[in-house]
């Protein structure tokens, strides 16, 4: 599986949330968006100060006593409970992002930290 940067997408600031990957060109429903490789750590290296490392406000779980640091522009795709596009975990700790729906350049790229596009459990912050 190649893991190629994607001409698709860039990183922006973003209001209220720092930043956000953006589309450069129009993506369509089931585009695959970017593949990143993944870098799984002990939990416990984020947990016990959580408030006190940058690098937990990026980590996604992954099972039961890891993290995971999601590179490319993995870690930096912001919430929503309206999401255009969702992730998903391939073998080789590999995490592909998928367009929802046709996303067109310049609209932000978001996500349901949750897994699921539907899932509207709390996420622990205010979110839309």
């Amino acid at each position: 599986m190649s893991l190629i940067p994607s001409s698709l997408i860039e990183v922006r600031r973003t209001q209220g949330k720092g930043r956000g990957v953006f589309a450069r060109a129009p993506i369509g429903e089931g585009t695959v968006i970017e593949r990143a490789p993944v870098l799984v750590i002990p939990a416990i290296e984020v947990d016990e100060n959580p408030y006190d490392t940058v690098i937990a406000r990026y980590c996604f779980q992954w099972g039961a006593k890891s993290v995971a640091v999601v590179l490319g522009y993995g870690s930096l795709y912001n919430h929503s409970y309206r999401p255009n596009a969702y992730y998903r975990d391939r073998r080789n700790r590999v995490k592909e992002f998928i367009a929802l729906r046709d996303i067109k350049p310049g609209e932000e790229i978001t996500i349901n930290y949750n897994g699921s596009p539907h899932d509207r459990t709390d996420v622990g912050f205010e979110a839309t």
